[in-house]
């Protein structure tokens, strides 16, 4: 019976006064059907395919076709279908498949990490998409220095299972934390360090790769001399000696032709190697280099065995800061003489950026600056290796020079900083890298994109150059920010268009073609770095008629009837197919259908600009979880942005205004229930609405806004899943369990005052059953007994009154705080609460715990935005009124109090107020910092010890993101204490508030739990573990069954 009246309460609404008479219900979004269907023929390979028993994944909804149409270019393009293979074996299916002769037609696009800034990876045809499976480390020789590897694998992940061996892979590029080595090797990437470490190919021993045909191509350096013997004695298909014989002779043939007439450059990306498919002095052939940079246009790359560096031991950084861009320019070849590993030069807009970023505050100390002199220019100029003698030599020889220029006033050099200190060099790379990414989230319609971003041109050029580009986008009246590589002649420049103005996609492409003739003019080539992709057209100018021919006469032995690919980098030889265009299908084509107001309502959907920074491999990183677990990109926020754009397109195509899609203006109409309940109906038959992919694709969101500050676009899915949520369910009946969630904090106070009562039939089996079956709620948490209140009389904590407040002299004030009170610390973990009270006791403060109010945050992540507007409104009414007194609000729950900051912001504008609550870190260090805690004053220091302990921190996620010093807080704190605080790095515990009680999340919420968190709390004392977040702390007790203490009640320890 206590069951059921708990469910009474959980559903009567928290206003008495509220009654269906003044209910809000909103105007009903359409169905949304209009969506480009799968051709038959594409059907019905799939289906064969399944036959075949194809191992890997299958996709085909719109949703899967929509998650890999796009990439970190200007570009769209729609794939009919995508395969994840498992094996070699599974892409000698679909391709041996594909050879029948009604899929002749068929045409196939292989696909890695989708970093891409040109294109290259994205068709219109089948995707075939090998990282979310073919992701092993297969082999390593550490004594010879290789290792084979799939080509799924992503960059940081080798070098992460290298570093205990002493080695690396060592061509570096910024996105390296998602970029595959298969993607690396079809577009032979590099970056960093190219001039001494190479590029992909320089590093590629060998392949095995699968052709279009289903025969396996396995390719390595080959004697010259035993080409044709070793082509004849191995046991190679005719079309496999064809493809070696006929590229060795022609390579051979055409030699001189090839030294002489293409541009001689570090960055040698000319689509297929026709140069150093051969070694210097031609002793030695490998195939293999006609493979690396291809794009995927010859084969799909399944295997490569990798050759491997030792990792430097010492590493030092020179930061050289100077009053222009252009002096940094001009001086990179004077640091390049000095023998530099590599040179990387920032302008002062990139700067900016990461000042203006949380980024910059673990860097600043290693770029300072002042008013009079301001950083406008940046050359990172690193050397690194095994030699520190040599390393220190060089240094100082280069500091000596510098010192000279400095003292004499040349070359506009303000400054320089050294640091030989690990953490703090990757802390710098680490910057110029979100630096970069921030250039995307310009202010504004248009935004800095890539098309001209990876010219190359002979170092010695580069500041002529660079002085002619910037008078080209001068001439334009464009804003753009440059950095790049200036030791190998790189320059990256992405200029601010809005590709939704059909005139600034003419300058698009007048600027593109500009800009070709410029780098041709001073011997370079337009893609230097980033591939080509949709600049293949270009390729023809670049190249003379004779070596163009052989590169079609390439792409004709590998794939004749072009089907690899198709449109990128040439087409075969007599083929009368055309390359994609530089004004290909693009994003804005079709965001240019959604009106403004739309994209102004969903701004963080809009703003994605596909970098993919989201994809990050690392499950102990904070960013994204359920993308890391379920390898779908669908539950990224990339994929997340994407399908709500196409939402919004689809409902402006179905005549949706924009005041629809308005939360706050609402209509009554007490009919829509019936419509609900139809619509509901149709759902579970199975009946069609692309909203249901959407909605799919967001109940996976653990609304943990790691991207909102992590991806440097801060697309912030919470907040729009949220408005999503909110529409979404204007059409379709919500599920029992949002409103039990939204009901929480109006509820839990009713229950805590028989907790017990209440906890007995909640602990019941049938009760666990029952929720679980009725509500979709699993391992629902029990009410804190003795609760809150009875704690704090059991301390003898006495609360005052707002008269009392009020009447606080100016010096008592200074010893008293306010407690912000959340739902589920003070009801479900009432200790932490009680504790914190202890704590402050102890410390020499009066805390008062505020009346509890409700915070709202439950019914934002489940979509109740006209309800959580009114509840954040009292509560913020509350809260300035509490401010006026003078006095700290603190929450000890860190996901709440951020809430106040960010969720409150968003949906109240200018009536959220000015009050601040703080977290208990944030007041505790306020209090260090002025020397106000009893124990540090000099009277009570003698006569207080504390024993030291070795403590460990597991951060809430959350808090991490939006405060990334928040460890650094928490150690400073401890040790005060005379404690030492491990800061461990994990990534999200899998909780996230009830997204881990809902019975369709249990397993994703576990597999993120295990990822991370399990590991590292493996062989740690439990009495010792901290965590802030109660999800965390809730999450832990579940699984490993101990509950970790909050950094809170750590420190009460230590003066009990």
């Amino acid at each position: 019976m206590i069951f059921y009246v708990k469910l009474w309460l959980l559903f009567t609404p928290p206003n008495p006064k509220q009654t269906l008479t003044n209910i809000e219900w909103y105007n009903m979004l359409p169905r949304l059907t209009k969506i480009p269907q799968l051709s038959p023929l594409v059907s019905d390979y799939l289906d064969a395919l399944r036959l075949q028993h194809f191992e890997g994944d299958i996709a085909s909804n719109y949703a899967d076709r929509l998650s890999l149409a796009t990439d970190n270019s200007v570009y769209q393009q729609l794939p009919q279908a995508i395969l994840f293979p498992k094996s070699i074996a599974d892409v000698v299916r679909l391709t041996k498949l594909a050879q029948q002769e009604k899929y002749l037609s068929l045409t196939f696009t292989p696909r890695g990490g989708g970093t891409g800034t040109n294109g290259q990876s994205i068709n219109n045809n089948i995707i075939v998409d090998l990282s979310r499976h073919m992701t092993k480390i297969l082999e390593l020789n550490v004594k010879e220095r290789w290792v084979r590897v799939q080509a799924g694998v992503v960059k940081d992940q080798l070098n992460q299972f290298l570093k205990p061996h002493g080695l690396f892979f060592s061509p570096e590029l910024s996105t390296s934390n998602r970029a595959t080595l298969g993607g690396m090797i079809n577009t032979d990437a590099s970056g960093q360090g190219s001039l001494q470490y190479g590029k992909t190919s320089d590093h590629v021993l060998g392949l095995r790769a699968v052709l279009i045909n289903g025969e396996i191509l396995e390719t390595s350096a080959v004697k010259s001399d035993d080409v044709f013997r070793y082509t004849e004695e191995s046991s190679l298909s005719a079309n496999v000696k064809k493809i070696y014989q006929e590229i060795f002779q022609r390579c051979k043939d055409n030699r001189s032709q090839i030294l002489n007439d293409l541009p001689q450059l570090n960055r040698f990306l000319t689509g297929y190697d026709l140069k150093n498919v051969f070694n210097d002095d031609l002793s030695e052939f490998n195939l293999t280099r006609i493979l690396t940079g291809s794009e995927g246009s010859l084969a799909f790359i399944c295997e490569a065995t990798l050759d491997l560096m030792p990792l430097p031991q010492h590493r030092t950084l020179i930061n050289i800061k100077y009053n222009s861009f252009d002096a940094a320019l001009r001086n990179a070849p004077f640091m390049v003489k000095a023998n530099a590993l590599s040179v990387e030069t920032v302008d002062s807009k990139v700067l900016n950026l990461a000042k203006q970023d949380i980024i910059w505050h673990s860097v600043k100390e290693l770029l300072t600056e002042d008013a009079q002199h301001p950083i406008l220019g940046l050359n990172i100029v690193e050397y690194a290796g095994n030699n520190q003698a040599l390393i220190e030599k060089q240094v100082a020889q280069l500091c000596a020079q510098l010192d000279q220029k400095i003292a004499e006033g040349k070359d506009h050099i303000i400054g320089y900083q050294v640091c030989d200190h690990l953490p703090s060099i990757e802390r710098i790379y680490a910057m110029r890298k979100k630096a970069v990414g921030l250039l995307g989230n310009a202010k504004g319609a248009a935004k800095p994109i890539p098309f001209v971003e990876d010219t190359c041109v002979p170092p010695e050029n580069l500041a002529d150059y660079i002085t002619e580009f910037r008078a080209l986008l001068d001439s334009h009246h464009l804003q753009y920010g440059m950095f790049g590589h200036v030791d190998a002649g790189v320059l990256h420049v992405r200029p601010a268009l809005d590709l939704c103005d059909l005139a600034q996609v003419k300058l698009f492409k007048q600027i593109s073609d500009e800009v070709a003739e410029l780098t041709r003019k001073y011997g370079g080539l337009i893609w230097g770095e980033h591939g080509k992709g949709m600049r293949s057209q270009y390729g023809e100018k670049f190249f003379t008629p004779e070596l163009w021919r052989e590169l079609r006469y390439i792409k004709f032995l590998f794939d004749p009837q072009n089907r690899l690919n198709p449109g990128k980098i040439c087409t075969p030889l007599n083929s009368e197919q055309e390359l994609y265009s530089i004004l290909s299908p693009m994003r804005a084509d079709l965001d240019r259908q959604i009106p403004v107001q739309m994209k102004e309502e969903f701004i963080g959907a809009m703003n994605c600009n596909g970098n993919g920074l989201c994809f990050n491999f690392d499950v102990h990183s904070t960013m994204c979880p359920s993308m890391k677990v379920s390898k779908n990109r669908i539950f990224s926020p990339k994929g997340r942005a994407a399908m709500v754009r196409e939402w919004l397109r689809l409902l402006a195509n179905e005549q949706v205004t924009p005041a629809q899609l308005d939360f706050k203006q609402s209509t009554v109409k007490l009919t829509d229930i019936v419509h609900k309940i139809q619509n509901s109906y149709q759902k579970r038959h199975g009946e069609y609405d692309f909203s249901h992919e959407v909605k799919a694709a967001m109940d996976t969101c653990l609304a943990c806004k790691a991207c909102a500050s992590q991806c440097p676009i801060k697309i912030d899915v919470p907040s729009f899943r949220a408005k999503f949520f909110h529409f979404y369910h204007q059409r379709y009946l919500r599920p029992i369990k949002d409103y039990v969630v939204s009901n929480v904090e109006y509820v839990a106070p009713l229950m805590a005052k028989q907790a017990k009562l209440f906890n007995y039939f909640t602990a019941t089996k049938f009760s666990q059953k029952v929720a679980e079956k009725c509500l979709g709620m699993t391992d629902l948490p029990l009410l804190s007994t003795p609760n809150l209140q009875q704690q704090l009389i059991q301390l003898g904590h006495q609360n005052a009154s707002l008269e009392q407040l009020e009447s606080l002299s100016a010096v008592e004030k200074q010893r008293v705080l306010l407690i912000v009170q959340d739902p589920f610390t003070s009801y479900y973990d009432a200790k932490v609460v009680a504790d914190f009270v202890a704590l402050t006791q102890k410390l020499g403060f009066r805390p008062v715990v505020l009346p509890f109010k409700p915070n709202g945050k439950a019914q934002h992540i489940k979509g109740f935005l006209t309800r959580f507007a009114k509840t954040a409104k009292n509560q913020a009414d509350f809260l300035n009124r509490m401010a006026k007194l003078g006095l700290p609000l603190v929450g000890v729950d860190p996901a709440i109090v951020l809430s106040y900051r960010d969720e409150y912001k968003e949906i109240l504008g200018a009536e959220r107020g000015d009050f601040h609550v703080l977290t208990a870190h944030e007041w505790l260090k306020q209090q260090l910092d002025n020397d106000t805690l009893l124990f540090a004053q000099n009277t009570e220091k003698t006569d207080r010890t504390f024993e030291p302990h070795q403590w460990y921190l597991f951060p809430h996620c959350t808090e991490t993101t939006a405060m990334p010093n928040s460890g650094k807080e928490w150690q400073h704190i401890f040790a005060a204490f005379d404690q030492q605080l491990q800061v461990e790095s994990v990534g999200c515990c899998g909780m996230a508030g009830t997204f881990g009680h809902e019975t369709q999340h249990i397993e994703m919420s576990k597999a993120i739990y295990e990822a991370s968190w399990e590991k590292k709390l493996q062989s740690k004392d439990p009495n010792f573990c901290l965590a802030t977040g109660y999800s965390c702390r809730s999450q832990v007790k579940r699984f490993a069954h101990y509950q970790p203490k909050h950094p809170v009640q750590a420190l009460l320890t230590l003066l009990k």
